[in-house]
């Protein structure tokens, strides 16, 4: 049960790169906006780029889809490299930090960091437990949910009430040996859907992204960001 509730933080490349700079991450890789899915908007990110994030609205369809797919992946099975770094949310509103933390933790060895990072001693003290043991390290960790509050507060539109409902939900996308990963802590696995590469990620994860709102024509309220290199 999600008793704890943080602040949802803002689809904004600019509070997420603050956010990853105040927990000791180093600045050679940025989030970015993407402005679109055709290849000429695409073809503005920089490359290259090593995760992807997008903020999407949990629908009525959305969660038909999400029981289906559980459902499908027990029955059948799915390939899940023992190297990819999963957790599982328990705190309201934690879907942005989470997928920070998802995107960071799955290019450890392509990012620096400070030699205090907060971050880095979270994923360095948390690599050996389980998604579920994860998500309540992550609920004792003061100077992490300390740094979500200040940039929560830090988006270009105002905060909501932290008692207000949101449907809003944030998943990560990043590559690890060949292979595609959806990393959402609602979901109790990392969801594979297949092959990709390091030049490939972003045009694969997009047209994951547009299944995503193909399921829900009518909605609007999609914000995709890539984690680039600077």
């Amino acid at each position: 049960m999600q008793s704890m509730r943080w602040l949802p933080l803002e689809a904004n490349p600019d509070v997420m790169n603050q956010f990853l700079k105040q927990l000791g991450v180093g600045t050679s890789w940025q989030f970015v906006d993407v402005y679109g899915l055709d290849p000429e908007l695409l073809s503005l990110v920089p490359r290259p780029v090593c995760a992807l994030l997008l903020l999407f609205p949990i629908t009525e369809k959305y969660e038909h889809f999400r029981a289906e797919e559980e459902e499908k992946i027990k029955s059948h099975g799915q390939d899940v490299d023992s190297s990819v770094y999963f957790m599982k949310q328990t705190i309201s509103n934690a879907c942005g930090t989470i997928g920070l933390i998802h995107a960071v933790a799955n290019n450890k060895d392509k990012l620096s960091f400070e030699c205090d990072s907060a971050l880095k001693k979270f994923l360095d003290e948390s690599s050996s437990l389980s998604p579920e043991e994860r998500a309540k390290f992550l609920e004792k960790d003061e100077s992490i949910r300390v740094t979500h509050e200040s940039s929560a507060q830090e988006g270009q539109t105002e905060a909501p009430n932290i008692d207000d409902k949101v449907d809003l939900h944030f998943v990560a996308f990043v590559h690890l040996q060949g292979h595609l990963y959806e990393l959402d802590g609602r979901k109790p696995f990392p969801v594979n859907h297949g092959k990709t590469c390091e030049d490939t990620l972003l045009e694969d994860a997009i047209k994951v992204c547009r299944k995503f709102m193909h399921r829900d024509p009518d909605e609007l309220r999609f914000t995709v960001v890539a984690f680039s290199k600077a």
